[in-house]
């Protein structure tokens, strides 16, 4: 396979328009070892878990494209191969172990490596996305992730929404208080902060191009419980247009 075919491979755009004002993006959207990588038997523990893949997150990004009218990037790869929405020289960019378990794939990672995952694989989807953004004036990004009940034995996550910011505060704290009313647990930069670089995607490409920028982070038991997930759906797609992200 030819080194465009692999770029090609590595990302999804969704839409051709936004009529809403808006771009979302799922950096942690995808289990998938592309062509050229492979999932080694010692790690296939991970698949399926929060190590590899925001759970739910797809289905979630799919829905709200198609009732926001907006365009959506996808990775089209796991994270484990490399995480779009770590800066480069983050020490969580390629993680070399969880739950105190090395990871193969990652193991005794050589330069050569770690240069051909950002070349077929990161910046071609920070193209993408930058592309898209671009072609959209005056559209705000959100991204879509998704986090684990419980981590690591600590001790068990009751939030179900995190609205995650950097400089954007006050629609993040908007759409925080709309989704509470509607019988949402939400809160504001938990169970990680924006400002401390893990928004790093979403933030990267506003700051480029002078937008607003959001993170949501839903509890995988909410994400992939069709039920709820579907419940969270309208209620996203109601609040949205009303916090001040973007002039829809």
């Amino acid at each position: 396979m030819s080194v465009e075919d692999s770029i090609e491979k590595a990302v999804e755009v969704l839409g051709t328009r936004s009529a809403s004002g808006l771009v979302l993006s799922g950096e942690h959207a995808s289990s998938a070892a592309p062509e050229g990588w492979a999932w080694p038997d010692e790690d296939l523990w991970l698949q399926g878990t929060h190590w590899a893949i925001d759970l739910g997150v797809d289905t979630i990004l799919r829905a709200l494209a198609r009732e926001l009218d907006a365009p959506a990037v996808f990775c089209r790869f796991t994270r484990l191969l490399i995480d779009t929405n770590r800066v480069l020289g983050s020490p969580s960019l390629i993680l070399k172990e969880a739950e105190g378990r090395r990871i193969t794939m990652n193991d005794s990672l050589t330069e050569e490596e770690r240069k051909r995952r950002v070349h077929l694989l990161y910046q071609p989807f920070h193209d993408r996305l930058d592309a898209v953004v671009s072609a959209f004036h005056g559209a705000a990004i959100l991204s879509v992730h998704s986090f684990t009940p419980q981590l690591e034995g600590r001790a068990p996550r009751a939030m179900e929404i995190g609205v995650l910011f950097d400089r954007d505060e006050e629609p993040a704290r908007r759409l925080a208080k709309r989704l509470s009313m509607r019988g949402w647990k939400v809160e504001i930069n938990e169970p990680y902060s924006g400002r401390n670089g893990l928004m790093y995607s979403g933030h990267h490409h506003a700051t480029q191009h002078g937008r607003l920028a959001l993170e949501l982070e839903i509890r995988q038991d909410v994400a992939t419980n069709p039920v709820r997930r579907d419940k969270l759906i309208a209620d996203l797609v109601e609040e949205l247009p009303r916090c001040g992200l973007y002039d829809p």
